[in-house]
């Protein structure tokens, strides 16, 4: 087994109504890391589980995938940020090799590709919303990714500097073409993703899927 640096590190946990699935998202979160569960309004008791769970939870009440990773963003104070799902689809502990390329100083941004370990995992409608995406990151920008990297790493203060603006679906999108506008090294690397614990709120909707697509493409435009 690879044997990663120790990091200090924040991890943005966006929820809403995960409670479901944080006993053993928190359960995961390797040494050297925070979580910071940012809560959107949820109504199942999020907010007050992670707390007693151990974690330091944030309140954006303004609704949106984008409104809740920035209040984390904000929230932060340690060098290296990165951003995870709050539903059980993704193993924090497999941060640590995927924060390990920024760590040692040889990328800006990293994303981690999802590969599904059982069927139905990822479900064709939002695995073809992803793919369209990242043919129209690959036109717009010229790097080649295979997706967009629901789990991802970079450092604090160069996120800050990057100025985002959209507080809805398009935010992780807008994080990876303004870094490859500015000049970021970006590279991909490779995480397991299972199936999601509880109802899914966005991609697990034909509807959803289009929402989130709707809202990364006005991002590129």
């Amino acid at each position: 087994m690879t044997n990663f640096p120790t990091t200090q590190g924040d991890l943005v946990l966006p929820c809403l109504d995960e409670a479901e699935a944080l006993p053993w998202v928190l359960s995961r979160i390797p040494d050297g890391w925070r979580a910071l569960v940012v809560d959107n309004g949820s109504t199942d008791g999020s907010a007050s589980l992670a707390e007693r769970l151990g974690a330091r939870v944030v309140r954006e009440p303004r609704r949106g995938f984008g409104a809740a990773c920035h209040a984390g963003l904000l929230a932060s104070t340690a060098e290296l940020v990165a951003f995870c799902d709050c539903d059980g689809t993704l193993d924090p502990a497999e941060l640590p090799g995927v924060a390990a390329p920024v760590a040692r100083g040889e990328a800006d941004l990293v994303l981690a590709r999802r590969r599904p370990t059982v069927r139905g995992a990822w479900p064709p409608h939002a695995r073809a919303g992803n793919r369209v995406l990242a043919r129209m990151v690959r036109r717009r920008t010229g790097i080649e990714l295979s997706d967009l990297g629901p789990m991802r790493v970079a450092r604090r203060a160069a996120l800050l500097g990057l100025g985002l603006t959209d507080r809805r679906s398009g935010y992780p999108l807008q994080m990876v073409v303004s870094a490859a506008d500015a000049g970021w090294r970006i590279r991909e690397t490779e995480v397991a993703y299972g199936p999601r614990t509880g109802r899914s709120k966005v991609t697990g909707t034909w509807l959803g899927t289009w929402r989130a697509v709707s809202d990364m493409r006005a991002v590129l435009k």
